[in-house]
């Protein structure tokens, strides 16, 4: 089983790959994991800091009714995105809520993500839209609401906010979260140009969405981005 050293060195990882792929937004945008002894807990990144400063030191243990119980951080106020999502969801093991610009552009667009490029395929059909408003989620009712609009999925547009994606680990979640920004890219992209082509039959996009929307593909997608980090750090000294 994962340790909760694991788990912190993960979320350490992911703040940093969140930023470098394009989700920061100054500090807004948060990102936890779920103790696996503990599923009533989960650590977060705190509020004040980018999604690249998060340290064991900083980072905050809270519980489901969005209370700190470890930690001496500021709480995020948007933290029931995440009580609620884990209330609702116990396969999820991760959330993260950011504000990636393609991703948000299109949300306020109102029109669904298609399979323009390989990475949206996991999201074709499978990605809703919360719609009850664009300011913060700072209250557990409308915490909930975001996990009635995510309801079986994993994913969910939040229309000129942002985004919330999950998945039963951190490494799905985030990267769930880039193959979603760089669909939203691409759909923009294609908009642009006033010309679409035929989308590729149903069939098709099932068997590509068996291949590259698995535990396993993730795991090496985000070993790949880890390594890339360090290769960067590296390359800055």
């Amino acid at each position: 089983m994962t340790t909760h050293d694991d788990l912190k060195r993960l979320l350490i990882y992911a703040g940093i790959i969140l930023q470098n792929e394009g989700h920061a937004d100054f500090t807004r945008g948060h990102v936890s994991v779920r103790l696996p002894d503990r599923p009533e807990h989960f650590f977060m990144k705190p509020h004040s800091v980018g999604f690249e400063e998060i340290t064991v030191e900083n980072m905050l243990t809270i519980d489901l009714d969005g209370k700190v119980v470890a930690g001496t951080s500021r709480r995020h106020s948007e933290v029931f995105i995440h009580t609620e999502i884990y209330k609702a969801r116990p396969d999820i093991h991760s959330v993260i809520h950011s504000h990636p610009p393609y991703a948000t552009a299109l949300t306020a667009t109102g029109l669904p993500l298609r399979p323009y490029c390989q990475p949206a395929v996991p999201f074709v059909d499978e990605l809703p839209t919360f719609q009850d408003t664009m300011d913060l989620i700072r209250t557990p009712e409308m915490g909930a609401g975001v996990a009635r609009a995510l309801g079986p999925h994993f994913a969910v547009m939040m229309k000129s906010h942002g985004v919330a994606v999950c998945g039963a680990s951190l490494e799905e979640s985030v990267c769930r979260a880039i193959m979603l920004e760089a669909s939203c890219m691409v759909q923009m992209a294609v908009l642009a140009t006033g010309h679409i082509a035929p989308e590729f039959p149903p069939e098709e996009i099932k068997r590509i969405k068996e291949k590259i929307a698995n535990p396993d593909q993730y795991k090496v997608n985000f070993d790949y981005l880890v390594r890339k980090m360090q290769r960067m750090g590296a390359a800055k000294k």
